[in-house]
């Protein structure tokens, strides 16, 4: 009997841990309502309006934790369609809700609503949501704040308190009305007017001093700082006057601390950095300059601000302290040197999967390149008449009418093919400053695809070009997974030294990854997320000039290997095309 009634009290405790365990596993479900509308904005002494959600700029913060899913109720009140993109969240099994226009969905159409289902699974840290249609991303995005699941915690101390910080680019002008010129005429795109610091230019801009953003600190604690970086077309360097920067999180994934008085943060690049209130009591700049490499003077030059506003009693003399080192815009080495340190922590909390050499199925060699294509009568503004363009592997991606993904899941014929080339056409020496001839200039235009096997082991490297003297470093972004970035450096890629420089042991992970200018970046992942998934450079201009390409996974053999079914409602295709997608079948019709 004794024996009887301790097994019934083990069996108890067992079913009660079981039960304490179930939130755990199945998460909390989140409900928003994302309002798509016009809205007035005020900023450098003029007023214009600009689609926002929820009359906000940025966008509203996203708040959940690992292994929760949210359902974002998207109502289109604007005067043209959207789609909305979860950076960096997996969606396993679930491309009908990851975003990209004519990629996995076609726009949300004015007067019309769609709800997204996110599902949160391996991430935790830093991540943001984004518009994925024309170059709207401009102005509707916002942070997600992904924290760890009920019953673990941080793999540092906990902070005292937390901020965000979202970093955009600001134009006067109408961004789509700049992007439709843009492409029409087939030239370099208008610079923006500055960058933003959670909405706001700062201090060295006109009309702007009053509404610079501040962060108001104690002194002795420290704090989280939650950056994501919507800038539209640079890569940024981003300091805080006298305090020192600990790297504790890159892409919604946990590194190994990093110490440093700078970070380089791409478009698309989420960081988590604590930073301890330690200085004499003051104010403190809080800067965001841009890091350009490439050979044009096409960028904008200008600095936004925020300040590091110490609470207490002092006297406010003068302006806040400068840093007193900040890169130069055209200066490398610090931006590499960054990147290179990052490391993950591979440790038994937080674990890695790097896919070894003799597991790697597939590899590919993709060049990044500028180009240009031909215009009738050599009537664009590109070189020689000719209109800009961009290319992985010398392919300008184009949107097709309907999506991808629709027509991969329904059989439907004619709006890809499958034969995206894991090498380029011709190999040559990538970064020549000779590169002017149209047998490397000129891309070819199409919806090629590359379609992998469930749980196929890939290996891409990156490889930056110098075609037309238009070297820069580019940062390519993955939807649908986490990867590996194993390796980085100079130069053209050498199949036969370079691989024994790769970090195996404890690589960062990543869903954007800079490829540094005339060098090359090698990632790595496991194809084990059935679907279909975009992989495109983060900076619009390109992505919309054609530097994208799509990735088909197969189903598994099992239900829960195989691509989830798709929602009752998807947005119609063919009901109001994007600018973008009407350019591409513009350029078709040319071609």
């Amino acid at each position: 009997m004794g024996s009887s009634l301790c097994e019934l009290r083990w069996l108890l405790a067992l079913l009660g841990g079981l039960l304490l365990l179930l939130p755990l596993a199945q998460g909390e479900d989140h409900y928003h309502t994302f309002v798509l509308r016009e809205t007035n904005f005020t900023r450098l002494c003029k007023t214009k309006s600009m689609l926002t959600v929820n009359e906000s700029f940025p966008g509203p913060v996203m708040y959940v934790r690992k292994g929760d899913t949210a359902y974002v109720n998207v109502i289109n009140e604007g005067y043209y369609g959207v789609t909305i993109h979860w950076h960096g969240i997996k969606q396993p099994r679930n491309p009908w809700f990851d975003g990209p226009e004519y990629v996995t969905q076609c726009p949300i159409a004015p007067g019309t609503n769609f709800t997204y289902q996110v599902l949160f699974t391996t991430e935790e840290g830093t991540l943001w949501w984004h518009a994925h249609s024309d170059w709207t991303r401009a102005t509707v995005h916002g942070a997600i704040v992904i924290k760890p699941a009920l019953g673990t915690t941080y793999p540092f101390p906990e902070p005292d308190d937390e901020k965000v910080l979202v970093f955009a680019s600001w134009y006067d002008e109408d961004v789509m009305e700049l992007m439709k010129e843009a492409l029409s005429e087939g030239g370099l795109t208008t610079l923006s007017t500055a960058y933003c610091i959670n909405g706001q230019p700062g201090d060295f801009y006109n009309c702007s001093r009053d509404s610079t953003h501040r962060i108001s600190v104690d002194y002795g604690k420290t704090y989280l700082l939650r950056l994501v970086s919507s800038v539209q077309n640079t890569d940024m360097y981003f300091a805080i006057a006298n305090h020192t920067l600990t790297v504790v999180g890159w892409d919604g994934a946990y590194v190994k601390p990093l110490v440093t008085s700078l970070v380089m943060i791409t478009p698309g690049q989420a960081m988590d950095i604590l930073v301890t209130a330690d200085q004499p009591l003051g104010e403190y700049y809080i800067l965001l300059s841009p890091f350009f490499d490439g050979q044009a003077d096409d960028f904008d030059h200008s600095i936004a601000s925020a300040i590091f506003q110490y609470n207490g009693n002092y006297s406010h003399t003068g302006l806040p302290a400068y840093p007193s080192y900040l890169p130069g815009w055209e200066q490398v080495e610090p931006a590499t040197n960054f990147v290179k340190r990052l490391k993950s922590l591979n440790s038994a909390e937080h674990p890695i999967d790097v896919p070894t050499d003799d597991e790697i199925t597939t590899r590919m060699f993709i060049t990044v390149s500028l180009s240009m294509m031909r215009c009738p009568n050599a009537s664009c503004e590109g070189p020689d008449g000719n209109r800009l363009a961009s290319a992985l592997n010398n392919i300008s991606f184009a949107n097709p009418d309907l999506d991808v993904l629709q027509a991969y899941y329904s059989n439907i014929p004619g709006y890809y093919t499958a034969d995206f080339p894991d090498l380029p056409p011709t190999l040559f020496n990538f970064t020549s400053a000779e590169l002017l001839t149209d047998n490397v200039t000129l891309s070819d235009q199409g919806t090629r695809a590359k379609v992998l096997n469930y749980n196929e082991t890939v290996e891409i490297i990156f490889q930056g070009t110098n075609v037309m003297n238009s070297g820069e470093t580019h940062p390519m972004h993955l939807h649908g997974f986490r990867f590996y970035v194993v390796g980085l450096g100079g130069g053209n890629f050498d199949n036969e030294t370079d691989p024994q420089t790769y970090n195996l042991y404890d690589p960062p992970e990543a869903n954007t990854v800079p490829v540094p200018k005339d060098g090359w970046a090698v990632i790595r992942f496991r194809a084990d997320n059935p679907g279909v998934w975009y992989m495109h450079c983060h900076f619009d201009r390109h992505m919309a000039w054609g530097m994208d390409t799509v990735f088909i996974v197969k189903n598994g053999t099992t239900a829960e290997t195989s691509i989830r079914e798709p929602p009752a409602y998807m947005p119609a295709c063919g009901t109001d095309s994007s600018l973008l997608s009407t350019f591409h079948s513009y350029l078709r019709q040319q071609a």
